[in-house]
């Protein structure tokens, strides 16, 4: 955040303020050998000896200023307390220089340099009626107009700013800062340091933006210094052999992604890295159980994310203890002020999980707010606003333990593109294969056969019916662990628990994975369509989520999923995609057929590639900000505006138009004026705080706007209003950006 520091005694002030004194000095020496002299000293000199004390003060306060704009908030460095100080020395000089200006005509009138009593000193000089505040209102604590500029895309300013008006002496740190209780100075302070302000144009550049401009990141194409902090944790060393064996790929696609976006002029930015899941008082015991079958979806999001981060050329620490977020943040832990500290930024973007987020709360204390518009949340099924926002989620009756920490939604990052509300991250599928490998693979032909998806015994039970469809076609074969079976039909070849490249060339002799319903959107069926598989996608009528299924309860969204992959189902979809009924066995029949029929070549979404990873990434930093207010990003021009019927979420209304629902433009239909623009005309308006709002009623021409910028949200739906919905373009293969993203 930019710095906004009291002036301080440099040495270039030092010597302004030595001559400041000499002159005041040289004035006092001046008068006194006038009182000295008699009329063997003329008045011309003496007015000389002034006018050039004058003009060495007046060149010293000019080359000190030289970057200052007139008024008592614009200069370089400065604040409203130099200026006081400044007036009281001017008062003060002008003073004296009247009494000079006297004793010299006093000099010409009586040839004398005598003491008069009945002398009188010069008028201060007055700036008129109506012009600049003179020296006494200065000095008594008046101020120049400050003229504020706009504040469209900074929603929360106006009421910051009210909130300074009266809280600004609750504590000491925001007069140091400059905050004096002026509106301009609560500008300045809100735009400056907590960012919630637009930045006032006439204010000159902070000298460590400047600097910030000048550390730019440069990308790396090897591993070796991310290894060596990798090689420090034990917490570490599955995504380690992670990393390692997808190394070379990630290198290629790093070079590949520099050719064809600039990635130079970037700034270097400090991350900071907390895996909450990993420490040893999350009780998770993650790392622990990696290599024997625990979950891995966590584990693969991050290493990936700290790869992506580390080749785009950041400053990258990393966390897995609340021992290290302390050593890290050591600046601000134990900062009681409700002030951000000042000094160099500790850190710029800190990812985290919802584990760390308590930690990270609780380690900083008072100064958590400083930090909460750089948190990127890793979030697998993501948050919605209704659970994020806490007096909303309270007034729902919402008992989850995940929600309630009134963040951008947008900062929340999943797995897959769930909800839009949400940032979507994702991940890389993994090859497992290598050059040689790669060669060999072209001479494997495609077996007629299946492989379900499914390693664990119980996911098979209840589907014997469906199996026997597909059995009926091709061979079965599983990959279940050898422990149990019972639920397996004896017609299937299981292959028990293979390697990530066993499972390739098996997936690679395959026609067709199948899916049982579980589990939920996991990478397997992209590595299956990876390998020319068809992906057998069990249909949900109907769908399932927190209200009807147990696996859901609890988690902080209401999402619907119509089937076992809905990504798959929605951004795949035939020839590699066949989502169905699995109850329904003419349905199922038709689908094996067809999928028999057909050639699959192997495919995988460009998002889910090392390059599309890197892009995405690099695109969420150099543009998402929720630090300055709204920034314009994705570009307006992107903004489709569409009208959902009663009953439908802004989600389901842009996903029919093949568009994506962009929560950042929903501030850009938040007015009468801006709904105008788009044909709707309100005759009356109110303000609700509710997740489905903006929205309109026909017959009345009636529209309701947002009152809580939080509640944004593409998922929600009206009964009786037709929502308004800011609908996005993407591209194909990479959702997270519109076409004009880059």
């Amino acid at each position: 955040m930019a710095s906004f520091t009291p002036w301080k005694l440099s040495s270039q002030k030092l010597g302004f303020f030595l001559v400041t004194f000499g002159f005041i000095w040289g004035m006092m020496l001046l008068h006194f050998t006038i009182q000295q002299r008699t009329q063997h000293e003329s008045s011309s000199v003496l007015r000389e000896q002034i006018l050039d004390l004058s003009k060495r003060y007046i060149k010293a306060l000019a080359e000190e200023n030289r970057n200052v704009v007139d008024g008592p908030y614009v200069g370089t460095m400065t604040a409203y307390d130099l200026k006081k100080t400044l007036a009281v020395l001017l008062d003060n000089i002008l003073l004296r220089i009247g009494k000079l200006e006297s004793k010299v005509d006093n000099l010409v009138i009586n040839g004398t340099g005598a003491n008069s009593t009945n002398s009188s000193t010069t008028a201060i000089p007055s700036t008129g009626a109506g012009e600049k505040l003179n020296v006494a209102d200065i000095i008594n604590g008046a101020q120049e107009q400050c003229e504020l500029p706009p504040m469209d895309g900074y929603p929360h300013c106006e009421g910051k700013v009210k909130w300074m008006k009266d809280m600004w002496r609750s504590d000491v740190c925001y007069a140091t800062y400059g905050v004096d209780g002026t509106t301009c100075s609560f500008f300045i302070y809100l735009s400056e340091v907590e960012n919630w302000c637009p930045r006032l144009p006439w204010r000159a550049v902070n000298p460590n933006e400047e600097a910030d401009r000048k550390n730019l990141a440069e990308i790396r194409t090897d591993f070796d210094d991310l290894y060596k902090v990798m090689a420090k944790h034990e917490e570490f060393r599955w995504m380690t052999l992670r990393i390692r064996r997808m190394d070379d790929t990630w290198i290629e696609a790093i070079k590949s992604l520099a050719k064809k976006q600039n990635l130079e002029k970037q700034k270097r930015k400090k991350i900071l890295i907390h895996l909450g899941l990993l420490t040893k008082e999350s009780g998770f015991k993650i790392a622990e159980n990696a290599f024997s079958g625990g979950p891995l979806g966590e584990l693969v999001q991050w290493s990936d994310l700290i790869t992506s981060l580390y080749l785009l050329g950041h400053d990258v620490r990393i966390s897995a203890s609340i021992a290290e977020l302390k050593e890290i943040m050591k600046k601000v832990v134990g900062n009681r002020s409700g002030c951000p500290t000042q000094g160099d930024k500790v850190v710029e973007l800190i990812y985290i999980d919802i584990v760390g987020l308590s930690q990270f709360k609780k380690t900083l204390g008072p100064s958590w707010v400083h930090y909460q518009c750089m948190l990127r949340v890793l979030d697998s099924f993501g948050t919605e606003p209704e659970f994020n926002h806490a007096h909303y989620a309270q007034s729902k009756g919402h008992k989850t333990p995940w929600g309630k920490w009134n963040l951008n939604p947008q900062q929340f990052y999943t797995m897959f593109p769930h909800t839009p509300d949400n940032s979507f991250l994702g991940f890389v599928v993994e090859q497992h294969l290598n050059a040689s490998d790669i060669r060999h693979m072209n001479d494997i032909k495609r077996q007629n056969q299946s492989l379900v998806y499914g390693k664990v015994d119980n996911f098979w039970k209840d589907k014997n019916t469906y199996l026997d469809i597909i059995h009926t076609y091709m061979e079965v074969h599983g990959t279940v662990h050898e422990k149990g079976t019972i639920y397996l039909p004896n017609y299937v070849k299981n292959h028990g628990i293979l390697s990530g490249r066993d499972l390739q060339f098996l997936l690679r002799e395959t026609k067709l994975f199948v899916g049982l319903g579980f589990p939920y959107e996991g990478p397997a069926p992209l590595e299956a369509i990876a390998n020319g598989c068809a992906f057998l996608n069990p249909k949900f009528n109907p769908p399932k989520s927190s209200r009807n299924t147990d696996f859901f309860k609890g988690k902080p969204t209401l999402r619907e999923l119509t089937s076992q992959h809905p990504y798959a189902e929605v951004y795949i979809g035939k020839p590699h995609v066949w989502t169905v009924d699995i109850n329904n066995r003419d349905e199922v029949e038709k689908a094996v057929k067809e999928i028999l029929n057909q050639k699959n070549e192997p495919y995988l979404p460009y998002e889910f590639t090392c390059e599309g990873m890197l892009q995405r990434v690099n695109a969420f930093i150099e543009n998402q900000d929720f630090c300055h207010g709204q920034v314009m990003w994705p570009p307006l021009s992107a903004l489709q505006v569409k009208f959902a019927e009663p009953g439908k979420s802004c989600k389901q209304v842009c996903q029919e138009e093949h568009l994506i629902c962009e929560p950042s433009y929903f501030q850009h239909l938040n007015r009468d004026t801006d709904l105008a623009k788009f044909g709707v005309h309100c005759q009356s308006t109110e303000t609700a705080s509710d997740i489905v709002v903006p929205s309109l009623d026909e017959k009345r021409n009636h529209c309701v706007l947002q009152g809580d910028l939080l509640l944004f949200s593409c998922a929600g739906s009206n009964s009786n209003h037709k929502r308004v919905c800011p609908c996005r373009d993407y591209m194909k293969g990479q959702v997270a950006l519109c076409k004009d993203c880059l």
